[in-house]
């Protein structure tokens, strides 16, 4: 084959530091659109971002270059240096962790919709009933203690 295809997507999962219900609704969008433009100046593609007031989910593509670690770091940091700057909440941080998912193309319209509608979700489910809930459903090992 003369040329390389990839279909690369991560669901992406990550919570504010203790859980705190910081991304308050009048300036979660802007972290949304944010956060959406931070993975495309690393080079990636984001195909959806929501959230709520304790965590974020983004449906994005990568490439076969990039190191998924350092993408979560560098977008994490840049986030949170964006929270403290423009919207000056400076007790501002993410969780150390993040849990990411591989995704098919015939389940992205789905996640996409799951990430658009996370407000409807957690009307009924906490994070960490829905995060057990997916890590369970991934097969996903995990120590209860490291998810409060």
């Amino acid at each position: 084959m003369s040329s390389t295809y990839l279909s690369l997507h991560y669901h992406l999962v990550f919570g504010t530091k203790n859980r705190e219900p910081l991304i308050a609704p009048a300036w979660r969008a802007r972290l949304h659109e944010y956060l959406g433009g931070a993975v495309r100046g690393l080079g990636g593609f984001p195909q959806g971002v929501g959230g709520v007031a304790d965590h974020v989910h983004l449906l994005v593509g990568l490439k076969a270059t990039h190191c998924l670690a350092d993408v979560l770091r560098e977008l994490k940091k840049a986030s949170s240096l964006w929270t403290h700057g423009q919207i000056g909440v400076r007790s501002f941080a993410w969780q150390e962790g993040y849990a990411a998912f591989t995704v098919n193309a015939t389940s992205r319209q789905a996640v996409k919709e799951y990430i658009a509608n996370q407000e409807e979700h957690h009307r009924v489910k906490s994070f960490r009933e829905e995060l057990v809930e997916m890590l369970n459903k991934a097969g996903v090992e995990y120590d209860p203690r490291y998810l409060d």
